[in-house]
């Protein structure tokens, strides 16, 4: 594989990884808000999409898909995770699993939706990521990419009072394994896409507020409110921008 020494691969934690998320409000409602957000922006019941969730890990926007009946690649570096997914998924035999780095994927036939999420903030080199997965869109598909939003991590630090973390960028030595280890800037990913023919179409923040709650018991509790008003305002200013994660999708504009 083709992965750099510093990305990170969930091999040791892959069962622990998908319950602490998936088990959770913040990876429910994120999972809630990208399924909902990728339903609105592309056509997915008109016809069967051949699509590559690319870093999908155990398979949970994969697993949203197949039931929708679309043929589904999923891929990941981390072996036990793909393994934990085949298990999951194992009545779907619109499934095809690879173990590979995204660097590495073949250039076969293109795909009519391509979705990276949660990926690119652990990924030592993301932009060359962006470019490969460009480079696997047909014509008029779509591509959604999701990741760490570094600006939310720091106004977050900033507002629970980890000052000295600030201080040091938010480095340090001994790094909590399911915080991502390298965040980006949203308005420097919106400028790398700039270079390649798409469209982007949607922008999002994903958890504008969930995390930023002082009473962390609502996040249960007014679940159903928390979540209507996340899509209420997570497509505006200045609110999308404090998400947590960030979300676009972009459209080919190749013919």
């Amino acid at each position: 594989m083709n992965s750099s020494k510093g990305d990170r691969c969930f091999d040791d934690i892959a069962t622990k990884f998908h319950n602490n998320i998936y088990g959770s409000t913040k990876g429910r409602l994120r999972h809630q808000l990208l399924f909902d957000y990728l339903s609105s922006e592309v056509e997915l019941t008109a016809k069967p999409l051949r699509v590559l969730d690319a870093g999908g890990g155990t398979g949970m926007m994969t697993e949203s898909l197949l039931a929708m009946g679309h043929d589904v690649t999923l891929t990941d570096i981390s072996g036990e995770s793909l393994a934990f997914a085949k298990h999951r998924l194992s009545e779907y035999s619109s499934l095809t699993v690879m173990h590979t780095d995204i660097l590495s994927l073949p250039r076969d036939e293109p795909y009519d939706l391509v979705i990276c999420h949660a990926v690119l903030e652990w990924l030592e080199q993301p932009y060359p990521v962006i470019e490969k997965l460009m480079s696997l869109l047909k014509p008029k598909g779509h591509i959604s990419l999701s990741f760490f939003n570094y600006d939310a991590q720091l106004f977050g630090n900033m507002c629970y009072g980890n000052f000295d973390y600030v201080e040091k960028g938010m480095q340090t030595k001994n790094r909590v394994r399911l915080t991502p280890n390298y965040p980006l800037k949203p308005k420097d990913v919106l400028k790398a896409l700039e270079c390649y023919p798409v469209r982007v179409q949607h922008m999002a923040g994903i958890r504008c507020f969930h995390d930023y709650m002082r009473e962390l018991d609502k996040q249960t509790s007014q679940y159903d409110a928390l979540l209507a008003l996340e899509r209420q305002y997570g497509k505006t200013d200045p609110f999308m921008w404090l998400g947590k994660y960030f979300h676009v999708i972009c459209s080919n504009n190749v013919r």
